[in-house]
């Protein structure tokens, strides 16, 4: 589908608008929250808002980047959705020059150099590129307004990604598969050839030797990404097909009998209210898009494919259910995951290279 015209199957536009309320009602809640500053001093002891004058809503910071992610994407495919001109104002009022001149300062102090790493510097600049994708006047100067941010956080991964000696495998936010396919697709984006180079690189480092992982070890319990389908997505994207395809081979030998083992079934969810449980709600939207990714990458007579489609969709209804739970321990962030996939966000960043 091309921005602004026509539908993503599973999402029109009244679906849209009801993922974006959902956005609306969070950015500016700015309690509860959970900051993770690192306090050097009395002076440190701010307000959220205080601290982070764009993203202080939603609970946290990265939840508040994705919000506005979500909000910029979903008005850029479905312009003409209801609550359109209420989404701009609050963009208009978040994304100004000063507020997010705030953002990157928060980054210059040696303490706050490893703030949100590396989840919400991902979020960040995906933010940045679909700014930078839609043709818009005003995506144009919060694209612009952007920027300082946009060079801190390239700045601290190009600093930061020679670094790890391994890759950080696990459920949660910090898992490197994750953060490393979503920078990868804003370096691609935006022509940033270094980091590009660096990603890529280290890609190939941490995981091309990678075989027969593991699958009857997820999900853990507080999962909202599978580590190994993270890393697949990842690979689709550094691999040439045939490459990849071998790969994929050695890193999961069952798929090509169809056994996906537990990436087959969707976890299960005991009680939405609680804030970490609601993560497995968050894994199954992830492995959806995930699945998808792989898929994507697949010729179309690879008999992998079908397994792989089955097993999204599986995920996908499971994950859609817990959307408007009416609980903000999940309403704060899962339309974020919802609209990632249904909207094939990774999966047309790699078709656009």
């Amino acid at each position: 589908m091309k921005p602004g015209g026509g539908e993503f199957p599973g999402l029109d536009r009244g679906r849209a608008a009801a993922f974006a309320q959902l956005a609306l009602q969070g950015i500016d809640r700015e309690y509860p929250n959970k900051p993770a500053a690192v306090l050097c001093g009395p002076e440190d002891l701010k307000t959220p808002r205080a601290m982070h004058p764009a993203f202080y809503g939603c609970f946290d910071w990265h939840s508040a980047v994705h919000g506005h992610w979500l909000l910029v994407r979903l008005l850029r495919h479905f312009p003409d959705m209801a609550g359109a001109a209420e989404a701009r104002a609050r963009l208009a009022a978040h994304l100004t020059a000063a507020n997010l001149s705030a953002e990157a300062a928060y980054f210059e102090p040696k303490e706050n150099r490893g703030f949100e790493r590396m989840y919400g510097w991902a979020w960040a600049l995906r933010l940045v590129a679909e700014l930078k994708a839609w043709d818009d006047s005003d995506a144009r100067q919060w694209a612009k307004n952007i920027a300082p941010l946009e060079r801190a956080l390239a700045g601290l991964t190009k600093a930061y990604l020679p670094k790890p000696t391994y890759p950080l495998r696990m459920g949660v936010h910090p898992d490197t598969g994750f953060a490393l396919g979503q920078i990868l697709d804003y370096a691609r984006a935006v022509g940033d050839g270094e980091l590009e180079k660096m990603i890529t690189t280290r890609t190939r480092t941490f995981y091309l030797a990678d075989r027969d992982y593991p699958v009857r070890y997820e999900p853990s319990g507080e999962d909202f990404f599978s580590s190994g389908l993270n890393e697949a997505d990842l690979m689709r994207r550094v691999l040439a097909p045939k490459e990849f395809s071998a790969w994929l081979d050695r890193f999961v030998p069952g798929l090509r009998d169809r056994d996906l083992g537990n990436w087959a079934e969707a976890a299960k969810v005991s009680d939405a209210t609680d804030g970490r449980i609601v993560h497995l709600a968050g894994l199954n939207l992830s492995r959806a898009w995930t699945l998808c990714g792989v898929r994507s990458a697949l010729a179309a007579g690879d008999p992998r494919r079908a397994a792989l489609e089955a097993a999204a969709r599986v995920h996908e209804t499971e994950g859609l259910k817990y959307v408007f739970s009416g609980h903000y321990e999940g309403e704060h962030w899962l339309a974020t995951f919802a609209v990632y996939h249904l909207t094939n966000a990774g999966i047309e960043a790699a078709r656009a290279r």
